[in-house]
Protein backbone atom coordinates (compact mmCIF):
# COMPACT_ATOMS: atom_id res chain seq x y z
CA UNK A 1 0.00 0.00 0.00
CA UNK A 2 2.86 2.40 0.81
CA UNK A 3 4.46 1.75 -2.58
CA UNK A 4 1.18 2.42 -4.37
CA UNK A 5 0.77 5.70 -2.49
CA UNK A 6 4.38 6.62 -3.19
CA UNK A 7 4.04 5.87 -6.91
CA UNK A 8 0.80 7.85 -7.06
CA UNK A 9 2.42 10.76 -5.25
CA UNK A 10 5.38 10.78 -7.62
CA UNK A 11 3.21 10.61 -10.70
CA UNK A 12 0.69 13.14 -9.42
CA UNK A 13 2.19 15.99 -11.38
CA UNK A 14 4.23 15.34 -14.50
CA UNK A 15 4.61 18.19 -16.92
CA UNK A 16 6.55 18.00 -20.16
CA UNK A 17 6.10 21.62 -21.15
CA UNK A 18 4.76 24.97 -20.12
CA UNK A 19 1.50 24.72 -22.08
CA UNK A 20 0.39 21.21 -21.15
CA UNK A 21 -2.37 20.56 -18.62
CA UNK A 22 -1.37 18.79 -15.40
CA UNK A 23 -2.74 15.27 -15.07
CA UNK A 24 -3.59 14.70 -11.41
CA UNK A 25 -3.88 10.97 -10.78
CA UNK A 26 -5.00 11.33 -7.18
CA UNK A 27 -5.65 14.22 -4.83
CA UNK A 28 -2.54 15.01 -2.84
CA UNK A 29 -2.82 14.01 0.81
CA UNK A 30 -1.04 16.89 2.52
CA UNK A 31 -1.41 15.26 5.93
CA UNK A 32 1.74 13.26 5.21
CA UNK A 33 3.19 12.79 1.76
CA UNK A 34 6.26 13.20 -0.38
CA UNK A 35 5.27 15.10 -3.51
CA UNK A 36 7.60 14.85 -6.49
CA UNK A 37 7.13 16.94 -9.63
CA UNK A 38 9.12 16.06 -12.75
CA UNK A 39 9.18 18.63 -15.53
CA UNK A 40 11.10 19.44 -18.68
CA UNK A 41 11.70 22.94 -20.00
CA UNK A 42 13.41 23.78 -23.27
CA UNK A 43 15.13 27.08 -23.93
CA UNK A 44 16.76 27.17 -27.36
CA UNK A 45 19.17 24.22 -27.64
CA UNK A 46 19.20 23.63 -23.86
CA UNK A 47 16.91 21.24 -21.96
CA UNK A 48 16.28 21.60 -18.22
CA UNK A 49 15.19 18.35 -16.51
CA UNK A 50 13.70 19.60 -13.23
CA UNK A 51 12.84 17.56 -10.13
CA UNK A 52 11.00 19.29 -7.30
CA UNK A 53 10.27 17.57 -3.99
CA UNK A 54 7.94 18.75 -1.27
CA UNK A 55 7.54 16.94 2.06
CA UNK A 56 4.15 17.33 3.76
CA UNK A 57 3.58 16.41 7.42
CA UNK A 58 0.56 17.27 9.58
CA UNK A 59 -0.81 19.41 6.72
CA UNK A 60 2.35 21.53 6.72
CA UNK A 61 5.07 21.83 4.10
CA UNK A 62 8.19 20.98 6.11
CA UNK A 63 10.82 20.70 3.34
CA UNK A 64 11.31 21.59 -0.32
CA UNK A 65 14.15 20.86 -2.74
CA UNK A 66 14.64 21.53 -6.46
CA UNK A 67 17.28 19.85 -8.61
CA UNK A 68 17.98 20.59 -12.28
CA UNK A 69 19.97 18.54 -14.77
CA UNK A 70 20.95 20.51 -17.88
CA UNK A 71 21.56 18.86 -21.27
CA UNK A 72 21.66 19.88 -24.89
CA UNK A 73 18.50 19.21 -26.90
CA UNK A 74 20.54 17.03 -29.28
CA UNK A 75 23.45 15.30 -27.55
CA UNK A 76 26.37 13.85 -29.48
CA UNK A 77 27.36 10.33 -28.51
CA UNK A 78 29.51 7.67 -30.12
CA UNK A 79 26.40 6.05 -31.57
CA UNK A 80 24.63 9.09 -33.01
CA UNK A 81 23.78 7.19 -36.17
CA UNK A 82 21.71 4.75 -34.11
CA UNK A 83 19.06 7.23 -32.92
CA UNK A 84 19.92 10.76 -33.95
CA UNK A 85 16.27 11.79 -34.45
CA UNK A 86 15.38 11.78 -30.73
CA UNK A 87 15.72 15.05 -28.85
CA UNK A 88 16.22 15.05 -25.09
CA UNK A 89 13.11 17.16 -24.46
CA UNK A 90 10.92 14.31 -25.77
CA UNK A 91 12.43 11.27 -24.05
CA UNK A 92 10.17 9.23 -21.75
CA UNK A 93 10.32 9.54 -17.96
CA UNK A 94 10.77 6.38 -15.90
CA UNK A 95 10.36 6.44 -12.13
CA UNK A 96 12.02 3.95 -9.77
CA UNK A 97 11.03 3.82 -6.10
CA UNK A 98 13.38 2.26 -3.57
Amino acid sequence: MKKILAITSILTLISCGNNEKEDNLENLNKKSAREVVLSTQTKGDTVFHITKQIIWFNNEQIATAVDTVVTLKKESTWETAQDSTISLDKIPIYVTIQ
